[in-house]
């Protein structure tokens, strides 16, 4: 590996396309560092995989600016997208393939790694994503070394204390409290609302791996491809998990079942967290079983 003012060059690593954005990128005096993510650099792209890009900046980068870029790779761009983190898409011409650059600044990473790493604040579902993103990034420029700070602060053993927090936020909702995903979801079943019942039992998953990956204490990997980074990567898992899992999302278009595989689901979740010592067995059975 070899680095140039600040440029990292992997030429074995980074596809062409990608060492092409991050010249022009690198260019720019805002940037401080690139770096890339995403399934194009962790041995599991395919044919649909795009480039995720972020770029992290002192100050903003113009819009105008950054059309410019984009436009030297493609004639469907979005420029400002500002569904999730502010950002550019575009679908490169010469290779089809496409291209997500997302823009940060440090302070603010850095606030949501000390949230996490320092004050073990959880979050419902995907507590720790941003602390796996920053972790398995690909540099690929870093002016001052600032990246590579960043990476360094957040390669550190996973706090005890986040892996409890990250279950006593989650677990109460799956069916423990009142406003429960399970009871919401029975609810929507006796109302034939399909939409709800679908929007709860994806909340419910969200919170059910976010409990997996503290139990094993992994930061959580994202959105996709979760059952195979569970599969690859947790030593422990609930009984059943796989098939657990396949049955309830299997079953959303038959209301008597889901209830049904909603429990066994939990029930096999609460196993493996009374074993780990992550919940009280006196706080078994406060639920309205169905």
């Amino acid at each position: 590996m070899q680095e140039k003012h600040g440029l990292i060059e992997h030429p074995q690593e980074v596809p062409e396309l990608a060492q092409k954005i991050v010249a022009e990128f690198s260019a720019l005096p805002q940037v401080i560092a690139i770096a890339l993510a995403g399934s194009q650099i962790n041995e599991l792209a395919d044919e649909l995989s795009d480039f995720d890009f972020y770029v992290y900046t002192t100050t903003e980068i113009p819009t105008n600016v950054r059309a410019d870029i984009a436009n030297k790779f493609a004639t469907r761009i979005e420029i400002n997208n500002q569904f999730w983190e502010p950002g550019d898409e575009w679908i490169d011409t010469a290779t089809g393939c496409g291209v997500d650059v997302m823009y940060r600044t440090p302070n603010w990473i850095e606030k949501q790694l000390e949230s996490i790493l320092v004050n073990h604040q959880a979050s419902v579902g995907y507590s720790t994503c941003l602390w796996w993103n920053i972790l398995k990034s690909h540099p690929v420029y870093d002016r001052d070394g600032w990246f590579k700070h960043l990476q360094h602060q957040a390669l550190q053993p996973y706090p005890e204390e986040l892996r409890r927090a990250i279950v006593a936020k989650n677990y109460p909702i799956l069916r423990q409290h009142i406003s429960a995903y399970t009871h919401q979801i029975k609810l929507a079943i006796s109302r034939s609302d399909f939409v709800s019942i679908n929007h709860r039992v994806a909340a419910l998953v969200a919170s059910y791996f976010d409990i997996i990956f503290a139990v094993n204490y992994l930061p959580h990997p994202g959105e996709k491809r979760l059952v195979q980074f569970a599969k690859s990567l947790c030593k422990k898992l609930p009984k059943s998990f796989e098939i657990d899992l396949k049955n309830l999302l299997g079953s959303l278009s038959m209301d008597s079942k889901i209830l049904y595989n909603i429990n066994c689901l939990i029930d096999n979740l609460d196993q493996l967290l009374l074993t780990e010592r992550l919940i009280p067995i006196s706080g078994l059975g406060k639920y309205e079983r169905n």
